[in-house]
């Protein structure tokens, strides 16, 4: 649960009344007014107001019903009032969404805020069909890991619901648990979650006498951010015993550039053991961390960008190799190795089991942090839910070297030497694509890609090749061979049908970063600040023994103000683009050279990169009612 220091908003339904400078415009604020204010397509929204974590994923197998809620403040456009917003789905892309929130704050326990958790189908009683929620239940504000904490501000309170999730009540119990362990001194302390790592590794089952973990999120005051972990009976979700710590890497832990800066404080952790093609398996956590340092001089920092704007945090992941639980140490895993989960504005991942694609499924919430407040009040929303992701286990066999950087300083990855082929490597990382199923929004979309007899295209500067758009709701998947004179390769998004208002999608080879340019806009209280990310081709030997670099495969999703973008299946970067335009015009492929002096551009006849594979489906359905 992202939490403000604020205390909580208090307002009524009308956003007006909060917010008088609503009801007039300052001319100044024109431009800001029209690109602020249509709601994206395809990306999960609240019916109004702020929404921020996504919270209680799951499936329910007697309703055929996947289940999302999510942080909601039905009554005014700030952080405040938190409830659970309720959307359901037979698809996860097609969903319907309540009107009114399903849990809102009204106990004692409670009163100050329902905040993140999580939810379990469960058989009540006898009863198919029943759901638990287990949440953050919160009864005094203000609440930050900056601020002292106050013992019994949070606690953990237990909802069911035996109509499908329709209606719910609280326990009588409640809360299940009242705080934090009493021995340890706290910076926060929520969003429970359950799971069945490490037992029952590989499948996830439903068997109701699994043994069942909780973890909950937060921080130990001046020595680590923290996961604490509990045993859950798996047949009476009330009893729950203190385990010990999943980790301690300390305060700002920051292994490299590759895996960036683990703060003070976690916030909406989830633990599970993920896969590859041939059951090899490792077990991640996923974790927004917050108190993250932003040095401009740091490696993994990109000085100008909008990271510098937002708040110091950072969504993360990381490999971590349990202990012998029977040896009673207080910390039950070490850590491996670690990366960003996504680059950008993408914050409290939250996922859950897939039983039908047995899968984990990954959810996140895409800010609106760098909209000023004018513009994000009078729009009367703010925030919404990213595109469901699939993680797993990555793995790439028989590599040789990454495109610059040493494997081994490369802390984003596993780098396993081969007994069997010397001098190469398995690598291990997590994978995150998008889910097939979004392969539904394509429905009544227009393909369009360059026929197969023209590819390979040669890419020198700016191509002539233009894949146009009429909308703003759009996928591309686009490949590109790069050879080793190119320094830079990429994609322009035109947002004016001259390409003179551009978004800048593009790969250095030299420095290992992919990065988006963001247009430039005249109001400059809009953060457009551009994104980055640290990324590598790796060389692997095939078949026949020839060294060969991988592609670089570029898969995005547009809609409208919000650009999700996954880089080879492991770099995610998700951003916001407020531009005033209704619609993009065009896509154009290019790569920059450079000759022998270092001079940019071609070097004789070779082209720096080829456009291999480029393809997109314009005019995504939308997949809110």
């Amino acid at each position: 649960m992202s939490v403000l220091v604020s205390s909580p908003d208090t307002s009524g339904p009308e956003l007006r009344d909060k917010h008088p400078e609503a009801a007039t415009q300052d001319p100044k604020d024109e431009i800001a007014s029209k690109i602020s204010t249509s709601k994206p397509s395809f990306h999960l929204k609240a019916p109004n107001g702020w929404m921020n974590d996504p919270c209680g994923l799951g499936y329910d197998p007697a309703t055929g019903l996947y289940h999302i809620f999510f942080q909601w403040n039905p009554h005014g456009n700030d952080w405040g009032n938190m409830s659970w917003g309720h959307a359901t789905s037979t698809d996860l892309v097609s969903w319907k969404v309540s009107p009114t929130p399903a849990l809102t704050p009204s106990t004692e326990y409670d009163c100050c805020g329902v905040f993140t958790g999580c939810l379990q189908a469960t058989d009540i009683h006898g009863k198919p069909g029943s759901l638990t929620a287990m949440y953050t239940s919160v009864r005094h504000l203000p609440l930050h890991y900056t601020l002292p904490y106050t013992i019994g501000c949070e606690s953990i309170g237990m909802a069911i619901s035996d109509n499908g999730g329709q209606t719910w009540k609280r326990l009588a119990c409640n809360p299940v648990l009242t705080g934090p362990p009493e021995h340890l001194s706290v910076t926060g302390w929520r969003d429970p979650h359950l799971t069945t790592w490490p037992e029952e590794q590989k499948t996830n089952s439903a068997n109701p006498n699994q043994p069942l973990y909780g973890i909950v999120s937060g921080g130990i005051v001046d020595k680590a951010p923290a996961i604490f972990v509990y045993k859950v009976n798996p047949t009476d979700l009330r009893q729950w015993k203190y385990a010990g710590l999943l980790v301690n890497v300390g305060l700002n832990f920051h292994p490299s550039r590759w895996s960036g800066d683990f703060g003070v404080n976690w916030e909406v952790g989830n633990l599970a053991t993920l896969s590859n093609e041939i059951a090899d398996s490792r077990d991640f956590a996923i974790m927004g961390a917050e108190g993250c340092l932003r040095a401009e001089n740091s490696l993994w920092s990109t000085p100008g960008s909008a990271q510098h704007k937002r708040q110091a945090r950072g969504q993360l992941w990381m490999c971590v190799k349990p202990r012998n639980l029977a040896d009673n140490s207080e910390v039950l895993a070490d850590y491996a190795f670690a990366g960003h989960f996504d680059h950008g504005c993408l914050y409290a991942a939250n996922s859950f089991w897939d039983p039908v694609t047995s899968q984990r499924i990954v959810y996140g919430w895409i800010t609106e942090e760098d909209l000023p407040d004018g513009p994000r009040h009078r729009q009367g929303w703010s925030g919404m839910i990213s595109i469901p992701r699939v993680v797993h286990l990555m793995t790439l066999r028989n590599v040789t070297k990454a495109r610059i950087s040493q494997l081994e300083a490369i802390t984003s990855i596993e780098a396993v030497p081969n007994t069997s082929e010397p001098r190469t490597y398995t690598i291990h990382t997590l994978g995150i694509k998008p889910d097939p199923r979004l392969s539904l929004l394509r429905e009544g979309a227009e393909r369009r890609s360059f026929s197969s007899s023209t590819l390979p295209i040669p890419l020198r500067d700016i191509s002539n090749e233009t894949l146009p758009l009429t909308t703003c709701r759009w996928e591309l998947e686009a490949a590109f061979s790069i050879n080793q004179r190119c320094e830079r390769v990429g994609i322009q998004i035109a947002h004016s049908s001259d390409f003179k208002q551009i978004t800048t999608l593009s790969y250095t080879p030299s420095t290992e970063t992919f990065t988006i340019h963001r247009p430039t806009l005249e109001d400059q209280t809009i953060n457009h600040g551009y994104e980055s990310a640290p990324h590598t081709l790796f060389t692997y030997l095939n078949e026949t023994g020839v060294e060969i670099e991988e592609s670089l495969h570029i898969h995005a999703f547009f809609d409208k103000s919000v650009l999700e973008v996954f880089v080879n299946g492991r770099t995610v970067i998700s951003t916001r683009i407020y531009h005033p335009s209704e619609r993009c015009f065009g896509l154009r492929f290019f790569a920059e050279g450079k000759e022998a002096n270092g001079v940019h551009g071609t070097f004789n006849d070779e082209a720096p990169a080829s456009l291999t594979q480029a393809e997109v489906w314009d005019g995504l359905v939308e997949s809110q009612r």
